[in-house]
């Protein structure tokens, strides 16, 4: 029994493995390790920073499931989209958006990705097709499945990565997006994050069906699990996922089986949990192991990582002085760019 999910260790067959360490290339692995070390640093020190009051209001750290969002931006093209929920600033940073432009976004300054308005839990940058965290829960799910429907009106083969999480995989509209997205062969990886639990209450508690890759087999929607913690596997199972979508077939369903070592957000403190159940899952923490992975497997030396450990510190620490040093938004930024300007030429004066 898993003990996070309440999910039965059963053979279903649709289990994504992770691949022979020998396929993939060092760059591959030191791209894994610096994008995931990267996080990992980024979401300790907006803790202490929390802690400092330097940042206020909500903050949900991706501590933890790293390799998600290493493992997908390996598999996945630049011009694909990305949405997901509140949880989100490793997926931000996956996508290429800047630490120092992330970090004063927390400090709620006018330098921040979306210029101190959005603060954790709304980054934004279109730049890099990157169309946010969303605070409420669930409501991201229609919103991907209507960015890969605009992917397929207008005759790409992008498709957009729709993020969610276990708790907001009860949401009503989540079946509303996957009844139409199957009806349209819509191009959308759907992706839930299962790490668990939803706030405080584990998966087991909110639903009978706990093996979370089969909520879409009822709309005939292919789905896998896989190992969260891995980014070989999370690589595997997301380009096996995104061959099947562009070839014109429809939506996927890849459950990522995770875990976040830290509370909710910063105001839990996590009781619901026991200290052995953290500790399973730390023993198998994502960093640790590509770690190991590119040592023992000999892909990499100690003086590769250490070399990444140094540039990625002294970026975090780049990042927290940038956005300490940038003013705040002026008040009345609060009336700009809450519409966009279009000229329409068939609409006469």
């Amino acid at each position: 029994m898993d003990t996070a999910t309440g999910n039965k260790k059963k053979n279903t067959g649709k289990k994504a493995s992770a691949a022979n360490k020998s396929t993939y290339s060092k760059e591959m692995y030191l791209n894994w390790y610096e994008l995931m070390f990267r996080i990992r640093k980024f979401e300790e020190r907006a803790l202490m920073m929390y802690g400092q009051q330097k940042i206020r209001g909500f903050c949900h750290v991706y501590i933890g499931q790293e390799a998600i969002a290493a493992g997908m931006e390996s598999a996945i093209r630049r011009e694909d989209a990305i949405v997901t929920a509140y949880r989100q600033h490793g997926i931000a940073l996956g996508r290429g958006c800047a630490t120092d432009a992330c970090m004063a976004e927390l400090f709620g300054k006018k330098t921040g990705i979306v210029k101190g308005k959005g603060g954790s839990m709304h980054f934004f940058s279109a730049e890099h097709r990157y169309f946010g965290g969303n605070g409420i829960v669930g409501a991201q799910i229609p919103i991907g499945t209507g960015i890969a429907f605009a992917e397929k009106y207008k005759g790409t083969d992008n498709l957009c990565v729709t993020m969610f999480g276990d708790g907001a995989a009860r949401q009503g509209a989540l079946y509303e997006s996957f009844n139409m997205a199957m009806s349209w062969k819509i191009p959308v990886l759907y992706v839930v994050e299962n790490n668990g639990y939803a706030m405080g209450t584990s998966v087991k508690r909110t639903s009978n069906v706990t093996e979370l890759y089969t909520l879409g087999e009822s709309f005939d929607m292919p789905g896998e699990a896989v190992d969260g913690m891995n980014p070989v596997a999370v690589h595997e199972a997301v380009a096996k996922a995104a061959e099947h979508i562009r070839a014109g077939n429809g939506p996927y369903l890849l459950e990522m089986r995770t875990y976040r070592y830290k509370g909710h957000s910063v105001s839990d403190p996590a009781k619901y949990r026991t200290k052995e159940e953290v500790q399973e899952y730390k023993d198998r923490d994502p960093i640790k192991m590509i770690e190991e992975a590119i040592l023992k497997g000999k892909i990499g030396t100690e003086e590769d990582l250490k070399t990444i450990q140094e540039k990625i510190k002294k970026e975090i620490a780049d990042a927290v002085q940038f956005a300490e040093e940038s003013d705040f938004p002026d008040p009345s930024a609060l009336w700009e760019e809450n519409y966009v300007q279009e000229d329409y030429p068939f609409i006469m004066d």
